[in-house]
């Protein structure tokens, strides 16, 4: 045998009996204590195993109630209550003077709409002297339609201060009582 060349097998055989206890001293106690190590990892193994089999199951189960759920949630319809075009009479007038080919008529519709604003913010709780003050006192958060009101608020001032000077046309005018119509339905008073 040459000297560059190594017994692989030797080297196997010195390795399996040292694992087996006949290498310098016992070294059965190792291979004892790595078999009971080894029972122990499988044991432990088998437990969280099952325990994971029951978590899986027990979660199939929770999303195919909260899937059932859902389907009985999103299937349902809701009744909505018929309308007989309007239920509020005030508005109606408002929109009978909307509706007309007269600007004076126009003018009256924002005036009023702007009195049920005021008594739309007077009912909610907010005060002030005026329109102007109770929507300064609005917080953003509780009123989506908020700028949709101070838009029509400024247009009914322009108009209650310049009177029949102010140009209204039919198209502005419609315009301006669909912003009170935004802040109406948001509050469902109309």
């Amino acid at each position: 045998m040459n000297a560059t060349q190594a017994n692989v097998e030797y080297w196997f055989r010195l390795l399996y009996e040292c694992i087996h206890g006949s290498c310098y001293g016992s070294m059965a106690g190792i291979s004892s204590l790595a078999a009971h190590l080894w029972v122990w990892i499988v044991g432990i193994g088998y437990i969280l195993a099952v325990a994971g089999l029951v978590v899986i199951i027990y979660t199939t189960v929770m999303l195919f109630e909260l899937r059932k759920r859902e389907h009985e949630f999103y299937t349902t319809l809701i009744d909505v209550p018929e309308t007989t075009g309007g239920s509020n009479a005030r508005w109606q007038h408002i929109e009978e003077l909307a509706g007309s080919e007269s600007a004076s008529e126009w003018r009256e519709a924002i005036i009023e709409a702007d009195i049920m604003l005021d008594e739309l913010l007077t009912k909610r709780g907010y005060t002030g002297a005026g329109v102007s003050e109770k929507l300064k006192n609005v917080d953003k958060a509780d009123f989506a339609s908020l700028q949709d009101a101070w838009e029509a608020h400024k247009v009914r001032n322009q108009v209650a201060h310049e009177g029949s000077a102010f140009e209204l046309s039919a198209t502005f005018a419609k315009r301006v009582i669909g912003r009170y119509e935004a802040v109406f339905r948001e509050f469902k008073v109309i």
